[in-house]
């Protein structure tokens, strides 16, 4: 590997907690994909790309064998306890700055910065705010959002709208009174999700106008989402009507449409883009998905994220293909002298950490 990028203070700009409590096989098992359990009609989830990377990358260092069986991996995670498996991959990850969404099962997780010295700096998620001031009613409404927004310490807020009604938003700024009327029908359903597009699209103004930059979910993800409806190209609209803000949009994960993020990336000033969780799920493909992201797109607009959720090993594995990846593509072009060394240096030192101190305004 690269001394450059081996030595890169990464700053994961989207991510989770990890678990207070240790999980079951089964439990263990869900978590390492986005699988909601494990099927019945299948195998085990170990027998996956990302499964054999916790066998063969996770086990030394937790002193197993490389490639132990799962179930004595399993039985030796349980016997160390969650804390100090968390403390041993998020100290390995390399780690530096973790930027996390919070919205996500606060309830069963603690931050990842409680097990290492590294920073940690809150994303607001949209919809979850939206669940929060929506019980006093439609009426204020929007003033609620606003006076949560202005009272933030978040650096970035988040949207799922790609879960609740997919990327293909309206570009255009919508009035109170019909994110009020909207608020209306949600109320009216029974439900307490946040679920209208104009809703989502009303928060995704609201958080850039005030200078908050937002991450979309995109592409990849589970079973609640259709992935039909999270292409980044639908967002195409959206992205040239908030252009002129200037406020960064980042795009999440993105596979299987990395190379549509990319584009997005290149053509609007405001775009940037990861690959998140699919690093560490293609694990050791991790090398030609990353080459395929970074095609077309400005390396000055591409980040590392590991949307790790959970399992400490997440956050290892995010971040060591994520490097080695990161190092074939450098040491590829430096072998076809398509550039030099102190361009791969500094290519390493954008992507892995900063682009997202600029764009985040970490400094």
């Amino acid at each position: 590997m690269l001394p450059c990028v081996a030595s890169s203070p990464l700053v994961d700009h989207h991510c989770h907690g990890v678990l207070r409590d240790d999980v079951d096989r089964d439990g263990f098992e869900s978590m390492l994909t986005e699988a909601s359990s494990v099927s019945p009609l299948g195998t085990s989830l170990f027998d996956s790309s990302l499964g054999l990377a916790v066998r063969r990358w996770c086990a030394p260092l937790l002193d197993l064998p490389v490639l132990v069986s799962a179930d004595e991996y399993l039985v030796r995670r349980r016997s160390l306890g969650a804390a100090e498996v968390n403390r041993v991959f998020l100290a390995a990850s390399g780690i530096s700055t973790f930027l996390v969404d919070g919205g996500l099962s606060p309830e069963r997780l603690v931050g990842p910065s409680a097990f290492t010295g590294s920073s940690e700096l809150p994303v607001l998620r949209l919809e979850w705010l939206a669940e929060q001031v929506v019980a006093e009613g439609a009426g204020g409404f929007p003033a609620r959002v606003r006076a949560a927004l202005d009272s933030s310490s978040a650096v970035a807020a988040k949207s799922i709208a790609a879960y609740r009604v997919g990327l293909a938003l309206d570009p255009e700024r919508p009035s109170d009174a019909s994110v009020v009327a909207a608020v209306d029908r949600w109320l009216s359903s029974g439900s307490d999700r946040c679920a209208d597009e104009v809703v989502s699209r009303f928060l995704v103004w609201e958080a850039l106008e005030r200078g908050l930059p937002v991450q979309f979910h995109v592409g990849y993800g589970d079973a609640d989402l259709s992935l039909r409806d999270c292409d980044p190209l639908l967002l195409t609209d959206l992205l040239r009507a908030t252009a002129p803000l200037g406020v960064p949009v980042m795009l999440l994960h993105n596979y299987p449409f990395h190379r549509h993020a990319g584009y997005l990336a290149q053509v609007f000033p405001h775009v940037f883009v990861d690959l998140g969780l699919a690093t560490h799920g293609v694990a050791h493909q991790a090398s030609r998905v990353l080459a395929e992201a970074l095609e077309i797109v400005p390396f000055g607009k591409f980040l590392f994220s590991s949307d790790a959720y959970g399992l400490g090993e997440l956050y290892y594995l995010g971040a060591f293909f994520f490097r080695r990846a990161l190092s074939d593509f450098l040491t590829d072009g430096l072998r076809s002298r398509a550039f030099g060394m102190a361009d791969a240096e500094r290519v390493s030192d954008l992507i892995g950490w900063q682009n997202a101190h600029r764009a985040y305004r970490l400094d």
